[in-house]
């Protein structure tokens, strides 16, 4: 089994947290020990470490994820119900593609058992590996990156954090459906890239966008399956990273209200963290940001694609080219979905009418005749 590659925390951490007062959240997570795994059955959440940064410019120092435990685990819960575990670590392997093996058949176990992996990296390409672990659940992959960059490399580039995005979009099985980018900065991607996100339909929102609206980012969370979190995508005066100092980017409070959009999210499985510093400042933030994923998680409402959309408010919008658009709102949580329809004789990727979400806005556009952008997309991209 792909346990087997899990290592437990050591006896450093299992002090510190024997220490924590009795309501801390480290007080109430079933943790890997020496003689004790977790019973995987009875857990909705699993935090795993990854002690690899090799592709971060082939670095090899050590990666010490337990200044992030400690942070996190001195945090107070909310009144969460759901059972959290910390799944030990996975040491670096001989090589990188041993260590991405530990982790796609650790995601895919977890990720069929109706767990949600939270990585803590290590670099930013291990977010290849977790793709690769819905190989084995043979369905479409939604990608949503938190990050300044698109991480685009040439075809024959070994991959490394800066380059794994290629990798995803050409190997095989290629399962990736969609990937949005959350945070871009145009002076950090070159004008062919960003061409290249538009020609595969794909969905890209620059920082100012972002900070000036981040609801706009909510819907795209909604349609994710993996979510990856660059944390060179926080300015350094909130990041606490003054190893490699960024002075724009999200700040704390907005990188945790996107972690939320993505735990509240029916549709995610696996979320991760990445390119952090190994610093004690940084992991502040971090363990904040986790904090508020698993808030989400027990904040889900379970509704599509696990609830049945017939419970919804339907309205149809007549659009001037004798086209109609079909929109859904939950009278639960007020949140808009809008219907792709499945074109009988295409070569569908999806194989059957979905609803991708959308925002108020993109439903008022419709009735002004506009066609939302993300629903245009989401067509060609489902017959290309």
């Amino acid at each position: 089994m792909g346990f087997d590659f899990l290592e437990p925390l050591d006896a450093e951490m299992q002090e510190f947290i024997d220490g924590l007062s009795g309501q801390a959240l480290g007080r109430k997570v079933t943790f890997y020990t020496q003689g004790h795994f977790p019973d995987i059955e009875q857990i909705s959440v699993a935090i795993i470490g990854v002690l690899e940064n090799r592709g971060l410019d082939e670095r090899k120092e050590h990666v010490n994820l337990n200044h992030i435990r400690k942070q996190l685990y001195s945090l107070y819960p909310g009144n969460w119900e759901r059972m959290i575990a910390d799944l030990g670590n996975i040491a670096p392997g001989n090589d990188t593609s041993d260590t991405y093996y530990a982790v796609k058949s650790i995601v895919g176990e977890l990720v069929k058992n109706k767990v949600i992996p939270i990585i803590i990296g290590g670099s930013q390409d291990l977010t290849y590996a977790a793709y690769r672990g819905y190989d084995q659940l043979e369905q479409m992959v939604n990608l949503v990156s938190v990050d300044s960059k698109f991480d685009f490399g040439k075809e024959n580039e070994n991959i490394s954090a800066q380059s794994y995005l290629t990798k995803i979009i050409v190997d095989e099985p290629n399962n990736l459906f969609n990937y949005s980018n959350i945070g871009y900065h145009t002076y950090y991607n070159a004008q062919e890239e960003i061409d290249l996100i538009e020609k595969l339909y794909f969905d890209a929102y620059r920082l100012g966008e972002v900070c000036n609206n981040p609801a706009i980012a909510e819907p795209v969370f909604r349609d994710a399956d993996l979510v990856s979190i660059d944390m060179t995508s926080v300015k350094s005066s909130d990041s606490g990273n003054f190893v490699n100092f960024i002075p724009n980017g999200f700040n704390g409070k907005e990188i945790c209200t996107l972690a939320r959009y993505a735990g509240i999210s029916d549709k995610v499985t696996s979320f991760g963290i990445f390119n952090h510093n190994n610093s004690r400042q940084e992991s502040v933030l971090i363990a904040q940001i986790i904090w508020y994923f698993i808030e989400g998680v027990h904040y889900r409402s379970n509704e599509y694609p696990f609830g049945s959309k017939e419970q919804y408010l339907r309205y149809i919008v007549p659009m001037e080219d004798e086209e109609e658009m079909v929109f859904y709102k939950s009278d639960r949580t007020e949140r808009w979905w809008i219907e792709i329809p499945f074109i009988s004789g295409g070569n569908n990727k999806l194989k059957r009418n979905t609803l991708l979400p959308c925002t108020y806005e993109d439903y008022l556009g419709a009735c002004n005749n506009e066609h939302p952008e993300r629903w245009w997309k989401a067509q060609r991209k489902n017959i290309m």
